[in-house]
């Protein structure tokens, strides 16, 4: 007989988590900047890039949920909310750096484009694994957490001749008894 715990699978390490998340991410990544090159031809380039991200933000934040954080099961409509903020800051970045180039060169290559907006996307990748890790899929963590606060603490005991609180003591609890 399996119960829920045996279901779950183990929270995996930081480094195991981070190079799966690289390797799902990556390739989702690399799918995106395809798709917005190729969807670029038919519309803006920023509505391109803004389609292509929620689309690949869904896809990812479910893969990342399967597989890099160990959650074992789709993404929860929460976690892909919360993990809309980091998507949003990526695609904020994306952007301005390929604005930035566009301001810097006036036609960049197909190959200076996608460098430029790599590069935009692998440094918001980092911070996107920071944000999932330790707080979008943190509940491994949390649990471990809390699991690892429970101390041993001192019981308060009356005691006959005072009726106050006080401290529970060995030498109290004795003589109560």
């Amino acid at each position: 007989m399996t119960g829920t715990h045996d279901q779950q699978q183990a929270v995996p390490a930081a480094f195991t988590a981070f190079a799966r998340f690289t390797l799902l991410g990556g390739t989702v990544g690399l799918a995106s900047s395809l798709a917005v090159a190729a969807l670029a031809t038919q519309l803006p380039w920023g509505l391109a890039n803004a389609l292509i991200t929620v689309l690949s933000t869904l896809l990812a934040t479910d893969l990342h949920a399967r597989f890099s954080f160990g959650a074992g099961t789709r993404a929860s409509g929460r976690q892909h909310l919360q993990s809309a903020g980091s998507a949003a800051a990526a695609f904020a970045l994306t952007c301005t750096a390929t604005f930035v180039l566009h301001q810097l060169v006036a036609v960049p290559g197909a190959m200076l484009e996608q460098s430029v907006y790599l590069t935009a996307s692998a440094l918001a990748g980092l911070a996107r694994f920071a944000v999932l890790r330790l707080v979008v899929f943190a509940r491994g963590h949390r649990t471990q957490a809390v699991a690892a606060d429970h101390t041993v603490r001192p019981v308060p005991a009356r005691t006959a001749d005072t009726a106050t609180t006080a401290p529970a003591v060995p030498a109290m609890l004795c003589r109560a008894a």
